[in-house]
């Protein structure tokens, strides 16, 4: 700002007193002389309006009209958006097989119609959205859910996740069962957060409480939990979600398109019908 004014104050300087940086001999002045003079009168308008333009900007664009720049965020968001799907199209297309082989999958295993969801048992704007994909479930036969099990809130995450991944090894309608417990219910309490050293153990106690609720073989399951398959399933989650610059759950893959949040069941529904 301050070199802007400077630089404004040197423009109007030179277009009111450019001329007295030449002598002239004579009354008559030189054609060099009068094309000097030009060249200073124009290069004095230059600076003038150059420094005019870069300090009226920011003030209409913050004061006179903001809306511009939630255009122009809005704009660039849209564009990002737009190179990001792409990427997602490519890759989704090649390598859903890989995407869906160690993940559960809610609904049926062979639907046309697929909804990748990064997400974390611990967050509750991801039991929010579990509760709109459970609604679209129940209201379509087309669709399943393959679910990414992003762990990242520590000892919170790390048991359910492993236990889901663990279960369809199992049996893949057990492990989606054990999904939406643990989605649904608490599996942990404020006590047990209490003595952060042992959360761990319970919040793994809790959770086999519900996986011998499903139906599942919880001493079977234990073992699978610290297996290959599960290992390579969380680092596919880990790396995908590296490819496509998720940062936090829930993040929805509806087709070919990312949706970022916890997007409502109707929002759902469209882009699946897209």
């Amino acid at each position: 700002m301050t070199w802007t004014i400077l630089v404004l104050i040197v423009g109007i300087a030179l277009y009111l007193f450019g001329g007295l940086l030449f002598k002239q001999d004579g009354k008559k002045p030189s054609t060099k002389i009068m094309l000097a003079h030009k060249s200073i009168k124009m290069l004095a308008i230059i600076l003038v309006a150059g420094s005019v333009c870069r300090l009226y900007v920011p003030y209409y664009m913050t004061s006179v009209n903001p809306m511009i720049l939630q255009e122009m965020i809005n704009s660039m968001q849209e564009q990002q958006n737009a190179e990001k799907n792409k990427a997602i199209r490519s890759f989704v297309r090649d390598n859903t097989d890989v995407m869906v082989a160690d993940a559960p999958v809610m609904g049926k295993q062979d639907a046309k119609k697929t909804i990748f969801v990064w997400t974390d048992f611990s967050c509750p704007y991801c039991r929010r959205v579990h509760g709109e994909l459970d609604r679209v479930l129940k209201n379509r036969d087309d669709v399943r859910v393959v679910v990414k099990n992003f762990s990242i809130h520590g000892p919170l995450s790390d048991g359910p996740a492993k236990a889901v991944i663990a279960a369809k090894l199992q049996s893949p309608e057990k492990s989606a069962k054990l999904v939406d417990m643990l989605m649904t219910r608490n599996y942990y309490t404020q006590d047990d957060l209490k003595d952060q050293s042992k959360i761990a153990e319970k919040v793994e106690k809790n959770v086999m409480k519900m996986a011998e609720e499903a139906g599942l073989d919880t001493a079977q399951l234990k073992q699978d939990m610290d297996g290959e398959v599960v290992a390579r399933e969380l680092a596919n989650v880990r790396d995908l979600a590296q490819r496509f610059e998720i940062t936090g759950t829930p993040f929805l893959i509806i087709g070919e398109e990312a949706f970022p949040g916890a997007i409502p069941y109707e929002q759902i529904n469209n882009a699946l019908d897209k």
